[in-house]
């Protein structure tokens, strides 16, 4: 009876017991819920905005995006620190001024985005050795030319290279084959500024073959653009959002469609729809999904299907890297840094590669704020998630004191995200490690029956890019528009060799 049902599925858990009691109501007989929205959107980040507009334009409006922060913008998210907006995520719009135009350069300048270009060219001015003091430009302009060369040589290497992917090699074995492995305090900063600042993760990790060279800067163009704006890089999201979702005159979007606090537990998926049910135990039903969640959070048993993704599915998934980059913001009393054209950025070297290496001040972006930003990435970004932020203000003013001498002023605030420690993200983006080719990739991103995926880490050329998780929004729509209005329903996976 259904009151035996009820009884035995108290003991199964809340979520269990919702679920249970709908199948015996029979919810795809419509005895619970009349047509639900016909697709539901899981995350409102870039990628799930950027599918749910597209669906949206192709008449398909009947949409449902839930989302388990208080906000949209996913990984795009300004927080205010000392009086003002900083980025916690995303800051940069990489790839301009290339033979193609990058889509999200296009959207900040519709905007009037305030920004600021990256030039990196004087690093070898502004790099500082363990004990303090620069070193000679001419020694670090001798290691960023070699660097370079290792890196040509990577480029060529990966050309010649079988498309298939299943000779990839990892950027370290490729400076191996050059016989340039670096070593000095020195070589190790300028490798982790070309790798790890750009990767999150070390080159004995990172795919060759997949980075080098990079279709972000090969197709769009070289040159980087910092965005400090007091709206936030988000707000691009939020434009995105305003073309299809009722938003009221202050911006707050205020279209039905869009529930925040809703944190997926589970996806059941069937032949004829999907249920999705949230940890406050709301059902929704729908014909399909597009799962818009970080590659990290597919990576734990935040989410469960129902039943089980296939193996080959889970295995490719498994496999890809959520890497971890964490931008430390530190407020002072007064400036102490060197200051006026080719000084914004500086670099730290030390014995321990990837101690406190890549560092940057604000009189352009932030006049008169006194913060600076160090960037850590990978195992570093790991440890200071786990320690207070007292222990890491320690550790970045003892080498601030290293850099520029004992008598400089305390930090007075420090902000330290943590992408990995948040199960609605754990981490920063997705990297292409080795051993993850072609085929494995275009597991990760194909539909399962009415269970569709995107975001960046789905991005046919862009995965870890903000106009990848763009791109990859309008793809996963468009795969799910052919299904829907051509019932062609068929995902090709090239054969693994090809």
């Amino acid at each position: 009876s259904q009151g035996e049902v009820a009884q035995r599925a108290t003991e199964m858990g809340a979520l269990d017991a919702i679920v249970a009691l709908l199948l015996v109501s029979n919810v795809f007989a419509g005895a619970v819920a009349a047509a639900g929205p016909k697709v539901i959107v899981v995350g409102a980040g870039m990628s799930g905005i950027s599918a749910a507009k597209t669906l949206s334009d192709a008449g398909i409006k009947d949409i449902l995006i839930l989302e388990a922060t208080d906000r949209i913008g996913g990984r795009m998210r300004k927080v205010n620190f000392a009086g003002m907006n900083v980025e916690m995520g995303a800051n940069w719009v990489e790839g301009v001024n290339g033979p193609e135009l990058n889509p999200i350069w296009k959207m900040a300048n519709k905007l009037h985005l305030r920004n600021f270009f990256s030039d990196y060219s004087n690093l070898s001015s502004n790099t500082y050795n363990e004990i303090g003091g620069l070193y000679q430009s001419s020694e670090v302009d001798e290691v960023i030319e070699e660097a370079a060369k290792v890196n040509s040589f990577g480029e060529k290497l990966s050309a010649s290279l079988p498309p298939s992917g299943r000779e990839d090699v990892s950027i370290l074995t490729s400076q191996r084959l050059k016989n340039h492995v670096p070593s000095t305090a020195l070589e190790m900063v300028v490798d982790y500024y070309t790798y790890d600042y750009e990767f999150a993760e070390p080159p004995r990790v990172t795919s060759l073959q997949n980075t080098v060279p990079l279709p972000t800067f090969a197709n769009f163009g070289e040159d980087v653009y910092f965005v400090a704006d007091q709206r936030g890089y988000e707000s691009l999201v939020y434009d995105l959002a305003g073309q299809f979702l009722r938003t009221a005159k202050n911006g707050t979007i205020v279209d039905p469609r869009l529930l925040l606090g809703k944190v997926v537990r589970r996806i059941r998926h069937f032949q004829s729809g999907v249920v999705v049910v949230t940890e406050d135990g709301s059902v929704y039903k729908a014909d399909y999904v597009i799962v818009s969640v970080s590659i990290g959070v597919l990576q734990t048993k935040l989410i469960k299907f129902e039943p089980d993704l296939p193996q080959w599915k889970i295995l490719a998934m498994y496999q890809f890297d959520m890497a971890v980059y964490t931008k430390i913001f530190l407020k002072f009393p007064y400036k102490f840094c060197p200051e006026g054209n080719g000084t914004e950025f500086f670099l730290y070297a030390n014995e321990r590669r990837g101690y406190y290496p890549v560092w940057q001040q604000f009189e352009k972006q932030y006049p008169g704020a006194n913060v600076l930003l160090v960037t850590v990435t990978d195992e570093e970004s790991r440890r200071i998630e786990q320690q207070p932020d007292s222990q890491t203000k320690a550790e970045a003013m003892e080498v601030l004191r290293n850099m520029f001498g004992k008598h400089i002023p305390e930090a007075t605030d420090i902000l330290v995200p943590r992408w990995w420690s948040d199960r609605f993200f754990k981490g920063a983006f997705s990297n292409w490690p080795l051993g993850v080719n072609r085929y494995e990739y275009d597991q990760i991103r194909a539909p399962i029956g009415k269970v569709y995926f995107t975001g960046e880490h789905t991005s046919e050329h862009y995965n870890g890019y903000v106009h990848g998780a763009y791109l990859a929004g309008i793809d996963s729509a468009n795969m799910m528009i052919k299904c829907i209005k051509h019932k062609i329903c068929e995902y090709e996976i090239k054969p693994k060799d090809s």
